[in-house]
């Protein structure tokens, strides 16, 4: 008797991970708003009008809330997820299909003023040739916008000491192992203050400030002291990272 060959199961990718309409595209709006004074105070008055791209814009939700504190200027979404981009042109005028890797962002070298990258790094395998290709599309002074979780927010330093898994980590991209929370994000890279610093100068870029927020995912009774860490960015919840093309 002759047997068929086994049928062979892709495993899922990690694009499939994010393509599924289940997985979190959204963002704190707290770290939206401080994102966006912060680049409001860096571009200046809107004339002329300038080109800030959103990539990883997921659902649009920060593009939409950054819009009111960047009036006259124009915001373009970008992310590779067509589910993400279907949620995202209900909230923004400008919402387009492209990637850091492989062929690269649908931009002219040098042709915007500003990228907002809000919680996107720690997704990504190959950070180095993200922070390439943004370089590439900014043009020489263009202003960098990231934010990414801190590992080292305070919270995290006292569970690493009683031995659980930081918040923001993770070690699987089916369920949640050993830290708190319910929800799985596909975060493969975690920054302390000081490495995001390092990083984003090697990549050649300026620091110019690095700024706290809070975690929207932080419990309610703990928020005001989530706030009050935002004073010390190496211990807030969420980094905030001004840089400029060199």
């Amino acid at each position: 008797m002759t047997t068929s060959p086994a049928t062979t199961v892709k495993p899922p990718e990690l694009r499939d991970f994010y393509e599924n309409p289940a997985v979190p595209v959204a963002s704190g709006t707290p770290r939206s708003r401080r994102q966006a004074r912060m680049l409001a105070d860096a571009l200046g008055p809107a004339s002329p009008p300038r080109t800030i791209l959103d990539i990883g814009c997921g659902d649009g939700t920060a593009a939409a809330t950054a819009a009111p504190f960047l009036p006259g200027h124009r915001i373009v979404g970008i992310d590779w997820s067509q589910d993400a981009l279907r949620r995202a042109r209900t909230r923004i005028p400008y919402a387009v299909r492209g990637e850091l890797t492989g062929g690269g962002l649908p931009f002219r070298t040098a042709s915007s003023d500003a990228v907002l990258f809000s919680e996107v790094i720690e997704h990504l395998v190959d950070p180095d040739a993200a922070l390439d290709e943004i370089r590439r599309v900014l043009r020489p002074g263009g202003h960098l916008m990231l934010s990414t979780p801190n590992l080292a927010a305070w919270y995290n330093r006292g569970l690493l000491l009683a031995g659980v898994q930081p918040v923001f980590s993770e070690v699987s991209l089916r369920g949640i192992h050993g830290r708190p929370g319910r929800e799985v994000v596909g975060h493969l890279r975690l920054y302390t203050a000081r490495a995001l610093r390092e990083f984003v100068a090697a990549s050649g870029f300026e620091v110019v400030r690095l700024a706290g927020a809070p975690f929207h995912g932080v419990p309610r009774a703990l928020r005001p002291l989530d706030r009050l860490a935002c004073a010390r960015p190496s211990l807030a919840s969420i980094l905030l990272l001004h840089a400029r093309r060199t």
